[in-house]
């Protein structure tokens, strides 16, 4: 059923009973006011006939019959249209209309009262009379027939209005809500074509002046940009979920058919050597450990790929780089770290991938940035440098080739002594990115060794768009921090 049609159906129901309510209202109210005008006429009458009341009684009580004929013609008279009736213990004077004397009248009222004999009704008011000589009680009746034609009346009127009021009532709320509706309906058929699956088009609303339905085209776009960037997210997960497969089979082959060939070796030669023996097992202990980190790694840039804006809060790089070089010294005891920092450097970012950056940074260093004699000294830097945060990592070893720099943070790229995953520095490379700055790599200012230097913008801001560092080369262009070719 249409909203016009209801809104329509709605007020035909309810405009006769608010009618019927205050017809009924008016009625009581009518009614009461009429009571008190003939109220008010009986008290009027009763106290203009009082005195001949009082004469006729003293003329009757006196034995005085002409007297009391005159008295009692005046006091009809005087009555005019209202009825009359003296009770006396000597009898009974009556004029007018009132009710027969079959009907009992109450012995005493002290205000007008409704008395009838079942087909009429009349409103009577008793006074007492007393003179010298005599006493009895007046009564004045008035009926009231005419009342009773007003409200039955007004009582028809209040059915009529009704009556007409529910059509009426009806087909103008239908008809109004049918008019303010058009809108909603417009917004309708605008919307029943869009589908968000096959098609990019979306919803064009221009404002109608009907505030409903303009914060409906409003919510409905909302919901669309929404399933837009939830579609989007999704696409992404499920490229990076399938990237993250593709990596894992290519990487994982040659650790694992390595590993398969020393089982082999294992099983089908149970009088090895010794010696030969425990150099299968390093070898395999070796395999198992470089599969192990290079699924985390795999994990960790997914990870990155995947982190919402929502994760992205104010974050103290002062505090991470102090926990990573704690956790660093641990890791790594025969590696002397230095660390220099400003306190209160803080950046708009994600914790984790910020922890990840400084921990790949200073496990790289304390690998591959040992001088001749084998010793890491490795030297860790925050500072401010206008509206960027600059963290420094300063190693003492044979630095990085000029020719080599933009290719040390492509994915799986490890040197021919190395042991890695290859993906340490393109996880570094991953997070400078997702917070909008830039890594590179130089000389040592000091000496030999490599200096890696990550600018991140101090202030808050987007993530940006096109993250996926488990598909393409993962190359970077690291002056403004994002992918090359993320296809």
């Amino acid at each position: 059923m249409r909203l016009s049609t209801r809104i329509g159906l709605a007020v035909g129901c309810t405009v006769p009973l608010l009618v019927l309510a205050a017809g009924w209202l008016l009625l009581h109210l009518v009614a009461r006011d009429l009571r008190h005008s003939e109220d008010q006429q009986l008290r009027q009458r009763a106290t203009a006939v009082a005195p001949d009341a009082r004469s006729l009684l003293r003329a009757s009580q006196n034995g005085h019959p002409k007297v009391a004929d005159t008295r009692e013609r005046r006091l009809f008279s005087a009555a005019l249209d209202v009825g009359v009736r003296v009770v006396a213990p000597g009898g009974t004077f009556s004029g007018g209309p009132q009710p027969g004397p079959s009907v009992a009248l109450p012995a005493g009222t002290a205000g007008p009262v409704t008395v009838g004999d079942g087909a009429r009704s009349w409103r009577a008011l008793a006074r007492p009379v007393r003179g010298s000589t005599a006493s009895g009680t007046l009564w004045i009746f008035s009926p009231d027939t005419a009342d009773r034609a007003r409200i039955g009346l007004v009582r028809r009127r209040v059915l009529l209005t009704a009556l007409l009021a529910a059509p009426l009532s009806g087909l103008l709320a239908w008809g109004l809500a049918a008019g303010t509706s058009a809108p909603l309906r417009r917004l309708t058929r605008r919307t029943a074509g869009l589908d968000p699956r096959i098609s990019s088009a979306r919803l064009d609303h221009r404002p109608t002046g009907v505030t409903e339905v303009d914060e409906l085209a409003v919510t409905l776009r909302t919901v669309l940009a929404r399933y837009d960037e939830q579609a989007a997210r999704t696409a992404e997960a499920l490229d990076t979920a399938r990237s993250f497969s593709s990596a894992a089979a290519h990487e994982l082959r040659t650790p694992l058919m390595s590993m398969g060939t020393n089982l082999d070796i294992l099983a089908g030669h149970p009088g090895l050597p010794e010696s030969d023996r425990t150099e299968v097992l390093a070898d395999l202990r070796h395999e198992h450990a470089r599969l192990l980190g290079l699924l985390v790694m795999l994990r960790e840039l997914g990870r990155g790929d995947l982190v919402e804006t929502e994760a992205l809060r104010t974050v103290d790089l002062a505090e991470v780089a102090e926990a990573a070089v704690a956790e660093a010294r641990r890791r790594t005891p025969d590696a002397e770290f230095t660390l220099d920092t400003e306190p209160g450097r803080t950046v708009h970012g994600w914790e984790p991938g910020l922890r990840l950056l400084l921990d790949n940074l200073l496990g790289n260093a304390s690998t591959h940035g040992r001088d001749p004699r084998g010793r890491a000294r490795v030297a860790v830097g925050v500072h401010s440098a206008g509206d960027q945060v600059v963290v420094t990592v300063t190693d003492g070893g044979p630095g990085v080739p000029a020719d080599a720099r933009e290719r040390i943070f492509e994915r799986f790229r490890r040197g021919s002594d190395s042991a890695g995953s290859g993906l340490g520095l393109t996880l570094v490379a991953q997070q400078a990115a997702l917070h909008r700055g830039s890594v590179t790599v130089t000389d040592s200012p000091g000496g030999p060794g490599a200096r890696f230097e990550v600018r991140l913008p101090s202030v808050g801001g987007e993530l940006p768009g096109g993250r996926n560092w488990l598909i393409g080369t993962a190359g970077t262009n690291r002056s403004q921090g994002f992918p090359k070719d993320s296809s």
